[in-house]
């Protein structure tokens, strides 16, 4: 586990912030130096170390996983031997280690919530308003722990089983090597951390750029689906729906323009000062020339497939042109794909803001689908408060004149759950996940694979599982690799 030897340990960082400002995640810098209960003498101390928690997420790497490894994207004008889109990846390959490499941001996020845990409890303070502030921040940070352990289970491990191979549940900071837990041991750490957070945090939406009760119950929600418990992902589900209703047709587009947080328990702040632009890997960067006239990227790395593309309804799905677009500029310039990804456009092309969005973490849409198939899989096919009804009513949200469908098997209306989180979820860090879950395979059509061999990624093939990187193993020899790369 690479967090047992970084180089530098990073502890509180002090920083002078408003709890209630959420453009202080962005101004947090990485520090580098070594620390401990000392540095983080105060309940202020504590919350910076937090601030600087959220800082570090890198919530853009699954996104472009779950595009790059699935049928979401294609290439776009410029391919050289991309491997990962092949699915040809070892251990030591640049690829894996340079842009998929999940175990240091996660273990370094579960660090500095762990130095939290320990110097928590002996920061004084002073009356109610102290005491309410330490149990928030308790809160965020097993919040925040749950969800970088969930994280590395979905780069790292097979389907839940709870006895197969988890990774390695931290839960103090230490410099031992670990080997790795079993995932009945591995979940329960998880939704331990789960249900203590609930306890702590409020159904506070006042800052979505901080972690709340309801973004630990969509947690839990994504959890118990990956677990295959289905009535408590029904749970959460619904209860996370009761509070967020599903976004009018109105204002679903402005979602992800940053202009309506409808549907949001939480997201990740974004700015042209954070250097995390997601739109420009489906994008490129748009300039200007002496004219003032528009100038095309000189390259568009991925596009959208012709899979995902054909999905639609494209003149009544308000999806389509919120997701997706034929950029007329782009069609006028020879060589260069006019069909890009729209859903991280950002201000607009060559302004500062140019594909910067903030990242939806948790959000209605998905909600309704964890509970649709849920409903399924507990023989709640049709009828009220069922799958059929929780797929039509999303649908009815989305689709201008949609008329209901109604599904006779389960295996129908799990067909169909499985389309819908195609089309309602791309680009948001799921589609190749949820084919590894559902034992199904990645399937391109035509001009989407760039070669035979990359045309189809059988059902529960070892592939769907990452490698851990050599330099994991050569630095803790006790964390196993798993199957199929030794």
């Amino acid at each position: 586990m690479k967090l047992n030897y970084i180089k530098i340990l990073v502890a509180a960082a002090v920083i002078s912030f408003s709890s209630s400002s959420c453009s202080n995640l962005l101004d947090v810098k990485e520090t580098d130096f070594l620390g401990g209960n000392d540095a983080l003498r105060t309940i202020a101390n504590n919350e910076s170390l937090l601030i600087g928690t959220y800082s570090v997420f890198n919530i853009e790497m699954g996104i472009q996983l779950n595009g790059v490894f699935s049928d979401e994207l294609k290439p776009g004008d410029f391919y050289v031997s991309q491997t990962t889109h092949e699915w040809r990846y070892a251990p030591d390959d640049i690829g894996i280690r340079d842009n998929y490499t999940a175990i240091d941001p996660y273990y370094r996020v579960i660090d500095r919530t762990n130095r939290i845990f320990e110097a928590l409890p002996d920061a004084p303070a002073n009356g109610t308003e102290d005491e309410e502030l330490k149990k928030k921040i308790r809160g965020e940070a097993l919040f925040l722990r749950a969800y970088a352990h969930f994280e590395l289970f979905r780069y790292y491990c097979k389907n839940y089983d709870p006895a197969e191979l988890g990774m390695i549940y931290m839960t103090k900071v230490s410099l031992e090597p670990f080997a790795r837990e079993n995932m009945d041991t591995y979940f329960q750490k998880i939704l331990a951390d789960i249900n203590e957070a609930k306890t702590l945090l409020k159904d506070d939406n006042n800052d979505i750029y901080r972690a709340n009760r309801l973004a630990v119950v969509a947690l839990n929600a994504r959890v118990a689906l990956y677990m295959r418990n289905w009535n408590e992902a029904i749970t959460n589900a619904t209860e996370y729906i009761s509070k967020k209703p599903l976004a009018s047709k109105t204002d679903f587009p402005e979602i992800w323009k940053d202009k309506s947080n409808a549907e949001l328990a939480f997201k990740i702040s974004r700015t042209a000062a954070s250097s995390t632009r997601i739109g420009g890997i489906y994008r490129g960067v748009f300039t200007k020339n002496a004219a003032n006239a528009l100038v095309a990227p000189a390259s568009i790395l991925w596009v959208p497939s012709d899979k995902l593309w054909n999905m639609y309804d494209q003149t009544n799905d308000v999806r389509f042109d919120a997701y997706l677009i034929d950029e007329p500029i782009l069609q006028k310039v020879t060589g260069k794909p006019s069909k890009i990804v729209n859903k991280y456009a950002g201000s607009g092309y060559a302004t500062p803001n140019e594909n910067v969005n903030d990242q939806k973490i948790f959000r209605t849409g998905e909600m309704y689908l964890i509970r649709a198939e849920a409903r399924a899989e507990t023989g709640a096919v049709n009828g009220a408060n069922s799958a059929e009804a929780d797929l039509n009513e999303l649908r009815s949200a989305r689709i201008v004149g949609y008329s209901n469908a109604s599904f006779a098997t389960k295996n129908a209306v799990i067909d169909a759950i499985m389309a819908e989180r195609f089309k309602e979820l791309p680009f948001e860090g799921h589609r190749f996940w949820d084919l590894k879950r559902r034992g199904l395979p990645v399937e391109r059509v035509g001009d989407d694979a760039p070669s035979a061999a990359g045309k189809t990624l059988p059902a529960n093939d070892f592939r769907f599982v990452l490698p851990i990187p050599n330099e994991e193993r050569l630095a803790n020899p006790l964390i196993q690799q798993n199957e199929g790369y030794n």
